[in-house]
């Protein structure tokens, strides 16, 4: 099984007490570096500078176990940077310096055109909403071809409508890329909480009801602390009840453990489980991508 992951990966400072951690992460890369992890031979689809920092991430990524053959350089750009706070309770907050990433113009870059026809012939490819929000429009359409192609051809297309308010210029616009990337898509994970504040229904089975009508069947409502809502409806709560130490990169540790165990054959029951497992291990430990223990 090949996996093709498509978005940003960015440099992290995460705090610790007074101190702040570098490190790496992402929503897509979070999930593209679990499902490494977790055995699946991973690519990520992605742009960086030719800076310092973008050949770290670039080494870090390598070790991890990902495939980097489709990273490529924009020599006029860098990489994107953001950095993580936690209040007691585990819940984090964002600042980000993005503006300048060269993922942003992913597919201007020189030698995508041969990386796209492998991506179309993965077993799964997966990008979120904030893969579209830092593209301009003609990248993203071509995004939403290569979803398009893919599924044509067979593969698992996962599509995570992870909403940043501030990259788009409206709900309203945010929402029809959204439900753009619905359609392409075969495996959908919505977040409740994304959902509500585009202005959708704030209740699960609607979002469920929303998605499999724009032809996404198999879609998980991710509920938080509440678990999923499953496709056939059921409500699976995670295993336990924990205090988390850092909520960063539970959505996509949800989504790599999901979508590993789908690719082994799970049922949707089985995967959600492992999603939950591994989204349980994440919020334990500081940081999007906490190392390996």
């Amino acid at each position: 099984m090949r996996a093709v992951l498509i978005g940003e990966g960015m440099v992290e400072l995460s705090q610790d007490g007074s101190a702040w951690q570098l490190a790496h992460g992402g929503d897509t890369l979070n999930t593209a570096i679990h499902l490494a992890r977790a055995g699946i031979a991973t690519a990520y689809l992605t742009a960086l500078g030719a800076d310092p920092f973008s050949e770290r991430l670039k080494t870090a990524w390598a070790d991890e176990g990902l495939d980097t053959a489709m990273v490529l350089t924009d020599p006029a750009r860098s990489a994107g940077l953001y950095a993580i706070a936690t209040d007691q309770q585990g819940e984090r907050s964002f600042a980000y310096w993005r503006s300048d990433s060269a993922a942003r113009r992913l597919f201007d870059c020189e030698g995508i055109g041969p990386l796209l026809e492998q991506a179309a012939s993965a077993d799964l490819l997966a990008f979120s909403l904030i893969s579209l929000a830092i593209l301009p429009p003609e990248g993203r359409e071509r995004l939403l071809l290569l979803a398009r192609q893919a599924r044509a051809r067979g593969a698992r297309v996962a599509f995570d409508g992870n909403y940043r308010p501030r990259l788009w210029e409206s709900p309203a616009e945010a929402c029809a890329a959204r439900d753009a990337a619905i359609a392409c898509a075969t495996i959908g994970l919505p977040t409740l909480e994304d959902e509500a504040a585009l202005g959708g229904s704030a209740d699960a089975a609607a979002v469920a009801a929303h998605w499999q009508g724009l032809g996404c069947a198999e879609t998980v409502v991710k509920l938080g602390a509440q678990g999923c809502r499953l496709p056939d409806g059921t409500i699976l709560a995670p295993p336990e009840t924990l205090a988390p130490v850092d909520t960063s990169g539970a959505g996509d540790a949800f989504n790599a453990g999901y979508l590993a165990a789908r690719l082994h054959g799970a049922s949707c029951d089985e995967a959600a489980r492992e999603g939950h497992r591994l989204a349980g291990w994440t919020i334990m430990r500081r940081g999007a991508i906490p190392p390996r223990d």
